[in-house]
């Protein structure tokens, strides 16, 4: 009796420890679910919140650009002459761009990983170029990059224009060929293959006439500029 009794009671301390090992289980799986829900619900609100710092980022770039552009695009009067009521006007040109750099270089440094802040940049090298800052033009176009494939190729475009300033007349053809090979939406075929005729036309005529006759035949939109190009060239020859 007694026997049966420690077995019988053996067999509870089994199923106790059972339940036991059940219940320790359980609240360790639930331990690991909560786990798992916490780093996702981590995850999410890391997202949500970046999305939302970024929207806030780009709004604040968006502003700060479209300040900078009233500066840049400000009308240059006469002293004599009054301006409306609200306008910003110049009456000395280089002022206008000195400004209007500051301006964009400010957006740009502040918001450069959005998109305005790099237009900011961008246009931030065209205020220096119209100040003939050679120099700083060539380095904020060159941090463009990386920008995406539209703002890349016309930042690049532009780069070339700073070379022909710089007497650097062999990277502005290299960069040419560049965006011939691979145009983008705001430079597109016609515009480096007429751009690259434009600089053969003064050390290779021929290479030149061959160039201004492919746009004529492959983009007859651009036909106008070709004949333009053609002409200066018969007329230097």
């Amino acid at each position: 009796m007694a026997q049966h009794i420690l077995r019988k009671d053996l067999k509870k301390d089994e199923i106790r420890e059972s339940l036991v090992h059940g219940v320790e289980s359980v609240a360790s799986h639930q331990q690991a679910l909560w786990v798992v829900v916490t780093v996702a619900l981590v995850v999410a609100l890391g997202v949500f919140g970046w999305s939302s710092y970024t929207k806030r980022q780009t709004a604040k770039a968006s502003a700060a650009l479209d300040d900078a552009m009233k500066v840049f695009q400000a009308r240059v009067r006469a002293p004599s002459e009054q301006a409306d009521p609200g306008e910003i006007t110049y009456v000395d040109e280089k002022n206008k761009y000195t400004d209007a750099e500051k301006k964009f270089l400010d957006a740009a440094a502040q918001y450069g990983r959005t998109k305005p802040g790099q237009i900011a940049r961008y246009y931030a090298a065209l205020s220096e170029i119209q100040l003939k800052q050679y120099p700083a033009a060539e380095s904020n176009l060159g941090q463009l990059s990386g920008a995406d494939e539209s703002l890349a190729g016309l930042a690049k475009f532009q780069l070339a224009g700073v070379y022909l300033q710089e007497n650097k007349s062999a990277q502005a053809v290299e960069i040419y060929k560049q965006l011939a090979d691979k145009p983008t939406e705001f430079v597109p075929k016609p515009i480096a293959l007429l751009a690259l005729a434009d600089q053969y036309r003064k050390s290779d005529p021929a290479q030149a006439a061959k160039l201004y006759n492919q746009v004529k035949t492959e983009f007859p939109d651009a036909a106008a500029q070709a004949d333009q190009g053609l002409e200066l060239l018969n007329a230097k020859s």
